[in-house]
């Protein structure tokens, strides 16, 4: 309302000596210790919330951990450290990733001796046998 008294009276907008360059504003004296302080709340509010979700993480995992108890389940950081460690264990020295266990019966040097042959005519009927191995 004052703005629109000021406008038809012929004061202008309030700003409008700022926009043409006039009138810059002044530096607080007191300018850099407002800063500071602002600084430090924002810290101090941060500090703050961090306690507060520290807080509710603590509450949720002692529920967390009364249901394990009760079902008999165990961590997962648990058997994940245990798994890790297992796997640690068999790569010590190593520089690469530890490989993955090959089963029993795929790649082993003694069935690759047999071959190929030897196995399809395992399969097949007497009389082609007799005809390949001609």
């Amino acid at each position: 309302m004052n703005f629109v008294m000021k406008a038809a009276l012929g004061g202008g907008p309030p700003d409008v000596g700022k926009m043409l360059g006039g009138e810059e504003k002044e530096e607080d004296p007191d300018a850099a210790k407002k800063e500071e302080e602002r600084q430090e709340a924002l810290r101090q509010q941060e500090e703050e919330r961090k306690d507060k979700y520290a807080k509710m993480e603590a509450e949720r995992e002692t529920m967390r951990q009364g249901i394990r108890d009760k079902y008999g389940i165990k961590k997962r950081e648990v058997a994940e450290a245990e798994a890790a460690a297992a796997m640690e264990e068999a790569t010590e020295g190593s520089l690469t990733r530890p490989k993955k266990a090959v089963p029993a019966g795929c790649g082993d040097e003694e069935e690759e001796e047999e071959s190929i042959m030897d196995t399809v005519m395992k399969y097949l009927p007497g009389p082609l046998q007799d005809m390949l191995k001609k």
